[in-house]
């Protein structure tokens, strides 16, 4: 049965624009201070920062729509969007906590134990808590339901063995939220048998290793599990039932700002490469570009109005990541061509070039992290009714 498609054409509220002048006040702030640098590209979440992590807690922009009494402000999602489109602009340092603020922690919190709740989401919002998602596997990729990591019942928990991939961020992580066998499929529901566990990254028999991009960066990692040990309470929700909850998880992952302005840098420097006065060639093309970023701002705020109503707009959210990847990964192409006649030796061209080169080496892995596209599609057309 195809799901019926809805982008609402969503309108930020007053709230949104006075937040959005307190966040950019703030911004400019550290900028001033020199904790951060806007012209420089950075990966999805900026870099790691303790000192910036905290501070942002304590401004309350972590863990914003969560209830008070676990350390959040029970703000609207719309709120949330505005915090972390200029964080992502500003190529802020939040990737300590911004897989648990986006992601990990609404998990929590309508899954998980109550002392896990009470333990973990508070230091969440003071900026305190960096959490991993384990859930690509070797041989399987984005493929959720191939997971062959098991968890196998044993006296007062669970042990993991097996293998994740692609795991973001799991060298620096506290936590992390994987997905783990726990029964085998059904020949009628390859669906069934996955189970969601919170992982304390310390605990014996896990061990990281690196996976390096092209840039030389270190964001991807492996994670080997050899008889980790989980405790019951730390299961989230139903055992053998966890599909359901993984795959409205990424409704959170794949809708955000984020998804399509980690190489938004090109633009603002191809804006300042061409000039107050760009010939008619790279004003339209300049034109083209905003419009298309606007279009996919509009989309991806009407997903945060409609997380705001408690609904799970999963397809929504996938049509989002898969449009905004390909426009991210594209934009540094079409910047080059646009720029084509720049003066070489122009100072703006030589920062240009740096920022080119950067974001081309980057484009590979827009596509892993979130889901690959050829997945997306699949849930896309789903959607439609097409498969």
């Amino acid at each position: 049965m195809a799901t019926e498609l809805t982008f609402d054409p969503v309108r930020l509220p007053p709230e949104c624009v006075a937040l959005r002048k307190e966040v950019r006040a703030f911004l400019a702030k550290e900028m001033e201070a020199g904790t951060l640098n806007a012209n420089i590209g950075g990966g999805i979440d900026g870099a790691f920062s303790e000192e910036f992590s905290r501070k942002v807690g304590a401004k309350g922009w972590i863990g914003m729509t969560w209830p008070k009494k676990y350390g959040g402000r029970e703000r609207s999602f719309l709120e949330r969007f505005v915090v972390t489109e200029e964080f992502r602009v500003a190529n802020a340092p939040v990737r300590l906590h911004f897989v648990a603020d986006r992601q990990s922690g609404p998990v929590i919190l309508k899954y998980g134990s109550e002392r896990v709740k009470a333990d973990i989401l508070p230091r969440i919002c003071k900026g305190e808590v960096c959490f991993a998602i384990g859930m690509s596997e070797p041989n399987s990729g984005s493929d959720l339901f191939a997971a062959k990591t098991k968890a196998t019942k044993t006296k007062g928990g669970w042990l993991i063995n097996g293998t994740k991939i692609w795991t973001s961020s799991a060298h620096h992580a506290h936590y992390l939220i994987g997905l783990f066998r726990t029964s085998p499929p059904s020949k009628e529901n390859r669906r069934h048998g996955l189970t969601q566990f919170v992982v304390d990254m310390k605990t014996p028999g896990i061990q990281v290793n690196p996976v390096y991009q092209m840039t030389g960066q270190h964001d991807f990692n492996e994670v080997v599990f050899q008889d980790a040990f989980m405790p019951d309470d730390h299961v989230l929700g139903e055992v053998d039932g966890a599909w359901k909850q993984a795959t409205s998880e990424l409704a959170y992952e794949r809708s955000g700002p984020e998804r399509f302005l980690e190489t938004f840098y090109v633009l603002t420097d191809l804006v300042r490469v061409l000039g107050e006065k760009p010939d008619t060639r790279g004003a339209e093309g300049i034109g083209r570009l905003v419009a298309q970023v606007h279009s996919l701002r509009r989309m991806s705020v009407s997903v945060a109005g409609m997380l705001h109503a408690g609904k799970e707009p999963v397809v929504e959210a996938a049509i989002v990541k898969d449009v905004g990847t390909i426009w991210e990964q594209k934009l540094p192409h079409k910047a080059r061509d646009l720029a084509a006649f720049v003066e070489e030796g122009s100072a703006n061209r030589a920062t240009f070039e740096q920022q080119m080169t950067y974001a081309t080496m980057i484009a590979p892995k827009l596509t892993i992290q979130g889901g690959t596209t050829e997945i997306l599609r699949g849930i896309i057309a789903r959607g439609l009714g097409l498969r």
